[in-house]
């Protein structure tokens, strides 16, 4: 890489640097001397500023001058455009950079901030002033002698002492002449002022190393002193400017007498350096020069060029004699470091010589560092006014620290004395930005006097200091706080309107409008409430009833003055105490109950439910009967009411009784209510058939009966009431061709089919009537027969066929095989015979059976009750009958035969064979048929009857029965039981299998059935055949 390319990067980067520190620099050239409101530049476009969409600015671009309190800046800057102008104080180069005469040096500098701080940028704006010609140049003086010998040699030249012109460039001196006269010559005192001095003398310019022209007059002809001792002539300087400007000067020139040897200086150049604090009368120099001639001529007199510096004249004199150069006022490097002396030596010749003492002042540490300050924000009366509410990094000013010494000694670091939440940002050479380090807060802290240091790195170090004074305006920040967020009031009701109920106070760390609160109800506040906006005396402008609303909620609101006011809001609960202003309450005025009739005593009956808006003891409400104590109680607290009684729905159906309240306020108030309570209905009534009058009537039917024909009817009557005395008929056997149906609400009997000769003879139905009562249905079980025959000629022989049927068991159908009266003799002695033998050996048998048994099967029930399987309740009356074997049995006792019903699985899945013996009446009593007494409770199964449905499931008209002995059965087996009542009703049970329990210790009683029970429907009917 060669050094051009390294150069550039590195001004790249340092670029980058300045840049991303926020600050920028930038160059004009502007000419000196410009009228006012003459444009200069455009900030805005000439740094390509651009805004970004995107990030929001808390005000508009602004460009603001940074100068220092009481300048007066040469340039202007517009804030809203960046456009620079000129000013009515004009730019003078000459005075602005005075001593400066080279051209490149002459800088006008300026600060200018952009604003907002979101794109602040500090550009430091740098004018090279241009020059015009607007100083002519000047001699020293207006008349200029010069003494030159006579005997000068032609050529030889001697010093005219230069002018002077404030301009540079072409605008300074260009041209020195010596100018013609315009009248003829005069003669003076022996004298002549005439143009001929032009002619002996001619004018050179030299130009110095450092850029100076220098005039020297050349002697051009023989002097001679006696002919012409002094010449007058005119010399003109001019500048190259355009126009050009120029001043002129008299050289008057003295022809001396001869001197042959001039002063020689023994060092023509000497350099020497003096502490800038060397007392006055320090010697700087000491020169030497010698003089070849004797007496008089060789008399060395030392003095000043007229050509050194008027600065220098002050500061330095020198010794005539002996050439001793001494401090004559104290020296400031910073004024002007380096004073260069030119010393001329004379021995009174007219050519003296010349010597150069190069006075180099060397800095100490003599000056302390000067602090400038440039306010961004304009301070008001010497303070910077800053809002709380300013960002960070929010510029407040330029802070410019100066140092006259040099090296070590002019090096100077800035800070505050203290923590402050401000700092010091660096952004150019010697210059800071004073900005925001924290947020501020006017609350905590309301002003700051920032000392800023400025120390240089001398030894000892110097330091000064300025203060910066910053008032933090206050801003409202800071809402109003209530002494309480949640503000808890209590009032008992019925107040007095307008009763205050509290005063609400907040506080605001603001100060003046911004801490001014108002108090306001917020938009949830009921109406009910007021609330005084400056005292924040909170107020019930009605009277409160806590039983409408016991506790109200509400906000309140504090609000400041401030612009934007800012606000808080607090909770305010008012609980409204109470008072006994409120009687018991029932819900209803008169209460009804439905109680079933089997309700047992201190049941249950219902719940009287008082209510009292009041609260606490107000509210505790006690309750009593006033009248029915005696069938009733009340529980005080709770209000459950039971009865004192049993009830029976046919006895009494309703009881009415008054209900006091009372609170238990300290003035106690009371109500009363009625009670009704309604006794309801229970299914506690079996049906009872009144229609057939006795389980031996029969009827005729005409085998010229048709089909659809009611052939007899069936009819029952049920205590109950409602649904519980709803019937349903239904025949469950007994029917297994089919021949007859019976209508299930009338009990209407009619002939299914056309009667055929199969079908003549003796049919038992058994009729079951249930009623639908809830939650179980009870039943009961009557036999109807038929007589299919076209007359009754022997009715006796058909008593007796029913008769026998009676002891027929009720599984087996009866009517196969029967024959009619008019079938012949034999076949009814035959059949008698076999009946009869049948009868005794079956009876032989039964009994012989029961005697060889009755301990085996008194453990079979007992073990079939633990497993849970359906025993006949006969086995335990027979234990009993055991007991009293000496007890005769009454002739009209029942003939029990037991059958073992076992259930088998047959070939054909539709059929379902049962085999089993059924106990069934050897006789009833007639003189029960018909007689039904209403107040009576019909009979019913044993409470351990099984469901004699099951053994009615086979189709076949004529069951199998088989005598077996009497042992333990497997667990598909069911020992039964069956008992035919002695009067009208034939068998009562349950619709489900449940256990019964019976209570009479007679085997042959008829016991009830408290659970649900009954026979299924009979399996299917098949078709019968012609």
């Amino acid at each position: 890489m060669d050094l051009l390319s390294g150069t550039y990067l590195l001004a790249v980067l340092l670029a980058c640097i300045v840049f991303q520190s926020g600050a920028q620099e930038k160059n004009y050239t502007v000419r000196e001397e410009l009228p006012e409101n003459v444009l200069i530049g455009n900030l805005l476009k000439d740094l390509n500023l651009t805004l970004d969409p995107d990030v929001p600015l808390s005000s508009p671009l602004q460009f603001k001058l940074v100068y220092k309190t009481g300048d007066v800046p040469l340039v202007r800057v517009e804030e809203n455009t960046g456009e620079i102008f000129t000013t009515a104080n004009r730019i003078d180069r000459e005075k602005l950079c005075a001593g400066i005469f080279s051209e490149n040096r002459c800088f006008y500098e300026v600060e200018v901030a952009v604003l907002p701080d979101e794109v602040f940028r500090l550009v430091k704006i740098r004018f090279l002033i241009e020059d015009i010609n607007d100083n002519a140049p000047l001699f020293p003086s207006t008349v200029i002698n010069i003494s030159i010998p006579e005997n000068t040699a032609i050529n030889s030249r001697y010093s005219v002492p230069s002018a002077i012109d404030p301009d540079i460039g072409v605008n300074g001196i260009q041209h020195y002449e010596l100018l013609k006269p315009k009248t003829a010559p005069k003669r003076t005192f022996g004298s002549i002022t005439n143009d001929q001095g032009q002619n002996v003398f001619g004018l050179d310019i030299i130009e110095t190393p450092e850029g100076d022209k220098w005039p020297q007059l050349i002697v051009q002809q023989i002097l001679d002193r006696e002919q012409k001792d002094t010449y007058v002539m005119k010399i003109k300087v001019e500048d190259g400017g355009s126009p050009p400007r120029s001043s002129t000067a008299i050289l008057q020139v003295t022809v001396t007498d001869v001197n042959d040897n001039r002063p020689v200086f023994k060092e023509n150049d000497i350099e020497v350096s003096v502490p800038e604090n060397a007392p006055v009368g320090t010697s700087v120099s000491q020169l030497h020069a010698t003089d070849a001639d004797l007496g008089s001529n060789a008399q060395i007199h030392f003095y000043f060029s007229n050509q050194i510096s008027s600065l220098a004249k002050r500061l330095f004199a020198i010794d005539n004699t002996t050439g001793l150069i001494t401090i004559r006022e104290p020296l400031d490097r910073e004024e002007s470091p380096v004073h260069k002396l030119t010393v001329l030596a004379s021995d009174g010749s007219s050519t003296p010589s010349r010597a150069t003492v190069t006075v180099n002042v060397t800095d100490i540490n003599d000056n302390v560092p000067s602090i400038d300050t440039r306010y961004i924000i304009n301070p008001v009366n010497g303070t910077v006014l800053l809002s709380e509410k300013a960002p960070l990094n929010t510029k407040i000013a330029l802070i410019t620290v100066m140092d006259k010494d040099a090296d070590l000694n002019g090096k100077v670091t800035c800070f505050t004395d203290h923590d402050v939440p401000f700092r010091l940002k660096p952004v150019f050479d010697n210059q800071f930005l004073l900005e925001t380090a924290t947020f501020l807060d006017y609350e905590a802290t309301r002003e700051y006097a920032i000392k800023i240091v400025a120390s240089d790195s001398g030894k000892p170090p110097l330091n000064q200091s300025a203060m910066l004074l910053i008032k933090i305006k206050d801003e409202n920040d800071n809402a109003p706080v209530f002494t309480q967020p949640i503000i808890g009031l209590s009032i008992p009701e019925n107040n007095a309107p307008g009763t205050q109920l509290t005063k609400i106070s907040a506080t605001d760390a603001d100060s003046g409008r911004n801490a001014e609160i108002s108090y306001i109800l917020g938009s949830d506040a009921p109406p009910i409430f007021n609330l005084d906006r400056r005292t924040g005396i909170l107020t019930a402008v009605r009277k409160l009833d806590r039983e409408k609303q016991d506790r109200y909620s509400f906000t309140v609101l504090a609000k400041d003055n401030g612009m934007p006011p800012l606000q808080t809001n607090a909770t305010v609960t008012v609980s409204v105490l109470d008072q006994n202003d409120n009687s018991p309450a029932f819900t209803h005025n008169e209460y009804n109950f439905y109680v079933p009739e089997n309700l047992p005593m201190y049941g249950t009956v219902g719940l009287i439910t008082v209510t009292d808006a009041d609260s606490g003891e107000n509210a505790a409400v006690t309750l009593s009967i006033l009248n029915g104590r005696d069938n009733f109680i009340i529980d005080p607290l709770t209000g459950v009411i039971r009865p004192n009684i049993t009830f029976d729905r046919e006895h009494q159906g309703s009881y009415t009784f008054q209900v006091k309240a009372v609170d238990g306020g300290r003035l106690q108030r009371s109500s009363t209510a009625k009670v009704t309570i309604n006794v309801v209905d229970v299914n506690d009534n079996r049906p009872v058939f009144v229609i057939p009058s006795s389980n031996y009537s029969y009827e005729l039917v005409p085998t010229s009966a048709s089909p659809g024909s009611v052939v007899t009817k069936v009819f029952a009557v049920d205590n109950d009431t409602g649904m519980n005395a709803e019937l349903r008929y239904s025949i469950i056997g007994g029917n297994s061709r089919g021949l007859f149906t019976i209508d299930q609400l009338t009990g209407n009997i009619t002939l299914k089919e056309k009667v055929i000769t199969s079908d003549h003879g003796l049919h038992r139905l058994v009729i079951k009537v249930n009623d639908l009562g809830q939650p179980e249905s009870l039943y009961t079980i009557a036999l109807v027969h038929l007589f299919v025959n076209d007359t009754v000629t022997n009715s006796s022989y058909v008593q007796e066929l029913v008769r026998r049927n009676m002891e027929t068991p009720v599984g087996q159908n009866i009517g196969d095989g029967e024959i009619t009266p008019q079938t012949n003799d034999y076949v009814k002695i035959i059949i008698a015979i076999i009946a009869g033998t049948m009868t005794v050996i079956l009876v032989i048998f039964v009994t012989a059976l029961v005697r060889c048994r009755q301990t085996p099967r008194h453990k079979v029930v007992q073990k079939n009750k633990q497993s849970g399987e359906w025993v006949s309740p006969n086995q335990e009356n027979r234990q009993i009958k055991k007991k009293k074997k000496k007890k005769k049995r009454s002739p009209k006792s029942l003939l029990l035969n037991f059958v073992t019903i076992e259930e088998s699985k047959p070939d054909d899945p539709g059929h379902e064979h049962i085999n089993g013996t059924l106990d069934i009446p050897v006789e009833l009593e007639e003189q029960t048929m018909g007689k039904y007494n209403w107040a009576t409770t019909p009979t019913t199964f044993k409470p351990d009857s099984p469901d004699l449905a099951k053994h009615y499931k086979s189709a076949s008209p004529q069951p199998t029965f088989q005598i077996k002995p009497e042992t333990p059965v497997p667990p598909k087996k069911h020992h039964v039981i069956q008992e035919l009542p002695l009067d009208n009703t034939f068998v009562v049970g349950c619709d489900s299998l449940s256990k019964c329990s019976s209570s009479s210790s007679d085997p042959y009683s008829v016991s009830e059935c408290s659970c649900q029970g009954g026979f299924k429907t009979p399996g299917p009917i098949h078709t019968r055949q012609l």
